[in-house]
Formats: structure tokens, C-alpha cells, sequence
């Protein structure tokens, strides 16, 4: 989740709000490519996640950062993030470690930077005596285990997501995800974009599918992460029926998150509580505890952080439906999705494969994959045949984007894990059940030897 927003001055009108959206549009020549990963960090002696103070502890962590120049956000007196050069490392609710890299272009930088990445906080972790995991769900936490991060934005959440969905909590404080931001052209393009991204979702879930135990053993689903997002809080989530119907484009979207409840608004380094109340009242000064605050477009960037449809919009479109993984598959989440967005034949080719899906189609996707992943069925095939056309059709994308390291690498390569599981037929959750059913005996404590990224 962000840090505070920087976006601008007071809101004049709603075109104030539209206008925000539509400067994410962007000449092809200047696309980006930002990748944000989460992981979870925990006590090796203990298995057991660590709380913000103490030793090892999370604010001894992000002070360690600090040594390879990253420069602090701070919440009163608690450093609660670290930003350099475009990027920034964020706190999440139970601690989970996030960094959001900075906009680059090329899947070879983005990987260059999570590898320069894994090498800091290796050197940290390492004195500390800290490891980190990367799952989609903490595999044997209960809630009460998980310590609660220093960030008013999340006491506010806290107390307002049991009102509104049963798994707030859960999403909060025991998910991990990996996500990629990617740019747009124009209102057009933002549109086939958002429309593609949102029905090959569940396809993406699929592929990522790594969160198959909740408190020490199986939870009945591949991707439980996924299955979290079904009750969270329905009015800011979910596959947004409305992006495929006339007439979508960016005031549509407005419209839209206007609507959305708000959380927070931000001011003076402290959390306002609204949670509940729309932006079109905070708007029309209809909100009491926000008598006398002028609205800004910060407050608007804030309050588009905190909808979580299956494909955001801010000034970029977000790609949410990876469970957190492998160092070595944080890699492939951006790579996929770029093969399939920056080249238009593989645009076009994307959209030929998903336009004639009708809503009840893309939402039983959206319901069978966390349970079912590859076997989920779909017009007499299933989601794994779906997985490698979406698959040829990214890899095609990067061979002709033809962007290239120094070693004369494509960007293609970075696909090969995705190949491996579909070339094998199931995910790696199936796999983390095997060895939980086999090898490990049904101890979940092998794992957090064999996949602790340091």
C-alpha cells in the first residue's frame, strides 16, 4: 500500500478529477514499467513475524536500508517507508516488506533492480537475523500473531474492514502480492487495456497461484490470496462489469471511484477518519469532520490507492491478481504482462482471445481459479489452455519489442518459469502440496528453510 500522495493543488470541479486520469496518457516512447513486490519477514529462530520495534524488528529493518541511500518517510516519529530515485519501500499492515520500483524501461532493468534489491536487504536481513518468505498467504500465522504496523491509514482500515467484508483482516495482514504498473496512449488504449487486463485476470491468478495453506495446513485452495479478495469490501473490488460497456473512459472511471468510500484524508502528518463517506461528499462539503479542508488532487491520488478492483487505474493501469512468489517468478509477473500491453499485435491478439467472453463467463473465471487454478473449465477447454495462448501471445509481444541486455538476452526469457508450470500442467501451490503431503510430512517448517529468499 502507499505512502501519502503528491498530486496537485485544490480541486476546482470533477473535470479536475478526470483530467488527473488522463495525464497518465503517454507517447509509446516514453512507457514504463513499474514492478511492486511483497514479502514476508519473520523471526528463523521462531517462524513467527516480527513487530515493528524490538531486535529483529521492522523499523531496525528500514533504518538498515538506509545505508545504501535511500532516504526516510516518516509518521510522526516512526520511519514507516524509504524513497530513492523514483522508488520507495512501504510498510504494510503486518509488516510485509514492499518495494515499488521506480519506473523503468525494460524488463532487464526491473529485474536489475529487485536483484539489487534482494542483495541489500540480504546484507541487513543477514544482521539482523532476519528471513523472508514469498508466499500469497502467511502459511501458519493466526491473526493475533501478526504484530500491527505504526500507520494511521491502517488503524483506520482496521477498524472499518469488518464492517463491510469478512477477509479485511486477512487481506491486511497475512497477503503478499506481486503487481505491475503499466502506461497507456490514450483514453482508447487505457480502454482495450483495462478491458484485457480485467478478463485474463483470473487466467494471471492462475498462473501465480502460490497461497495453498492458511494455519499450518491446506486451506482447499491454490490461490486462498485470491479467494480473499471475493469478501473484502465489495463497493472497491472485483472485476468492474462497467469497463466493458459503452461509453468506459476516464470520466467513467471518475465517476466511479467518486462514489467509492473513502478511508482517510491526510493532513498535517495525521489521518483524518472517514471511512464510509463518498469523495463526491467530501466534494460537495458534505463530510462534518472534514469541515473547513479544501479538497486537493493528494487527496484525490490517496483515495485512488485505496480501490482494489482486479486492474486499477490511476495514471498507469495496475496488474493485481499474482500471489506473491519466488525471487526468481517476481520477474516473469512484468514480463508477462509487458509482452502482452507494448506490443499492439499482442494487444490485438489478447483482445481477439477475451472480447466475445460475456460478464458471467469472466466472473465464473474470477470464482473457480482460486480454487481450481489450471483445471478451472472454460468452453470446453480450462484455464491452463487459456494460460499458454496467453503465454505465446506475451512471448511474441517481447520477441518484437525486441528489447535487449547487454549479453543480447530478450525480454522473453524472463517468461520461462510461467513455461515451466505450464509445460508441467499445475501450479506452484500444487507443488508446495505435494511437498507438504510428502517429503515435509505435514510440517510446514521445511518451508521456511527451502524458500526464504536470503
Amino acid at each position: 500500500m502507499s505512502i501519502p500522495q503528491s498530486a496537485g493543488g485544490p480541486i476546482a470541479s470533477r473535470d479536475d478529477l478526470v483530467g488527473y486520469l488522463e495525464q497518465g496518457c503517454k507517447a509509446p516512447s516514453a512507457w514504463r514499467i513499474g514492478t511492486e513486490h511483497e514479502k514476508f519477514v519473520y523471526d528463523p529462530a521462531t517462524l513467527k513475524p516480527v513487530s515493528y520495534e524490538g531486535r529483529p524488528g521492522i523499523r531496525e529493518l528500514l533504518e538498515g536500508m538506509r545505508r545504501f541511500g535511500w532516504e526516510p518517510v516518516r509518521e510522526r516519529d516512526n520511519i514507516i517507508g524509504l524513497i530513492q530515485d523514483g522508488a520507495s519501500i512501504s510498510l504494510e499492515p503486518g509488516g510485509q516488506f514492499e518495494l515499488s520500483g521506480a519506473p523503468l524501461r525494460s524488463i532487464h532493468e526491473t529485474c536489475a533492480e529487485v536483484n539489487t534489491h534482494l542483495v541489500q536487504i540480504r546484507e541487513v536481513a543477514a544482521e539482523q537475523g532476519l528471513g523472508m518468505l514469498g508466499l500469497g498467504f502467511a502459511p501458519n500465522w493466526r491473526l493475533d500473531d501478526v504484530p500491527q504496523m505504526p500507520k494511521g491509514r491502517y488503524g483506520i482500515m482496521r477498524r472499518y474492514m469488518p464492517q463491510v467484508g469478512g477477509y479485511g483482516l486477512e487481506m491486511m495482514f497475512r497477503t503478499c502480492t506481486v503487481q505491475v504498473n503499466l502506461d497507456f496512449s490514450s483514453e482508447a488504449d487505457m480502454v482495450k487495456k483495462f478491458r484485457v487486463g480485467l478478463a485474463l485476470q483470473p487466467v494471471a491468478t492462475a498462473l501465480f497461484a502460490n497461497s495453498p495453506f492458511r494455519e499450518g495446513r491446506p486451506n482447499g485452495f491454490v490461490s486462498y490470496r485470491s479467494h480473499i479478495w471475493t469478501d473484502v469490501d465489495n463497493a472497491r473490488a472485483g472485476l468492474l462489469p462497467f469497463v466493458f460497456e459503452d461509453g468506459m473512459g476516464f470520466e467513467r472511471y471518475a465517476d466511479y471511484a467518486l462514489d467509492v468510500p473513502m478511508y482517510f484524508v491526510y493532513r498535517d502528518g495525521a489521518y483524518i477518519d472517514v471511512a464510509g463517506k463518498s469523495f463526491r461528499d467530501f466534494l460537495a462539503g458534505r463530510i462534518p469532520e472534514l469541515k473547513g479542508i479544501q479538497p486537493m488532487l493528494s487527496d484525490w491520488a490517496d483515495h485512488l490507492t485505496t480501490i482494489f478492483p482486479e486492474v486499477r487505474l490511476k495514471r498507469f493501469l495496475e496488474m493485481r491478481g499474482a500471489d506473491g512468489g519466488s525471487w526468481q517468478r517476481i520477474c516473469a509477473l512484468p514480463a508477462l504482462w509487458t509482452g502482452i500491453y507494448y506490443d499492439q499485435t499482442a494487444l490485438d491478439a489478447a483482445w481477439d482471445m477475451v472480447k466475445d467472453w460475456t460478464t458471467e463467463e469472466r466472473q465464473a473465471l474470477r470464482d473457480a481459479v482460486p480454487r481450481q487454478g489450471f483445471a478451472t473449465p472454460f468452453r470446453g477447454s480450462n484455464v491452463l489452455a487459456l494460460a499458454r495462448r496467453m503465454l505465446e501471445i506475451s512471448s511474441d509481444g517481447l520477441k518484437r519489442r525486441a528489447a535487449t541486455d547487454a549479453a543480447g538476452m530478450s525480454e522473453d526469457g524472463y517468461l520461462n518459469s510461467l513455461r515451466v508450470l505450464v509445460d508441467r500442467g499445475y501450479s506452484r501451490a500444487e507443488e508446495l502440496l505435494q511437498r507438504y503431503q510428502q517429503s515435509w510430512g505435514g510440517d510446514l517448517r521445511p518451508l521456511f528453510t527451502e524458500y526464504n529468499f536470503l
